[in-house]
């Protein structure tokens, strides 16, 4: 039976003195979660339109900047640089996927160690762009245009990853569904075939 009106709050006894039930907290209280890349797709798109305005931006600096001898040596260095960390991430974090497909590792595992490779990878990938920009590209080239491209394909395959394994980790207590690992197979490929494809593209412009 709920309190008559004239009945005072309810309270507890305590050694020190009544203490009253809490006040619920007014609306003005709560703070609402702030918006992360991964809560929907729009976020995603979002971020993905980002990425393709930055990826226009560089291209264009690319083919109005022009670097002195010393800065395109060292910019090459870090190109190969970049390379090597990011795509090595890539494999490793693809080894561990294999390791999970074959039962030698739980998903929970393999999850837990390509989400820890994400920096390795997009910071090879970032410094790839970066560098290329000095290194005088010809996006009038056939080879060197289908390089851009390769590289955008695995900016934007790299931010959907993200949300590809925010998924698994939810599905990490079952097994993934059919659909969820279409996705994964997919995302893998892609990334393959650019990743390789843009290492044989940069080799073949070395020789011309």
């Amino acid at each position: 039976m709920s309190a008559l009106p004239s009945e005072p709050p309810l309270s507890v006894i305590h050694p020190r003195g009544p203490i009253r039930a809490a006040a619920a907290p007014s609306p003005g209280a709560r703070h609402a979660k702030p918006l992360a890349l991964y809560d929907s797709w729009w976020t995603v798109a979002g971020a993905g339109v980002a990425i393709c305005g930055a990826w226009a931006v560089s291209v264009w600096i690319s083919v109005h900047l022009q670097a002195d001898a010393t800065l395109h040596t060292a910019a090459l260095f870090v190109h190969l640089a970049s390379l090597v960390l990011g795509f090595g991430a890539v494999l490793v974090a693809d080894y561990y996927g294999l390791l999970w497909m074959t039962g030698r590792c739980t998903l929970r595992e393999a999850l837990g160690s390509a989400s820890r490779l994400h920096t390795p990878i997009w910071a090879g990938l970032v410094g790839l762009v970066a560098s290329g920009m000095l290194l005088h590209p010809n996006p009038s080239a056939t080879l060197t245009a289908t390089k851009l491209v390769m590289v955008l394909a695995l900016s934007l395959n790299g931010l959907q990853a993200g949300l590809l394994n925010r998924r698994m980790a939810e599905q990490v207590s079952a097994s993934p569904s059919t659909g969820i690992l279409a996705w994964g197979g997919a995302t893998a490929l892609v990334s393959q075939i650019c990743w390789w494809g843009a290492v044989v593209i940069g080799f073949l412009n070395t020789q011309s």
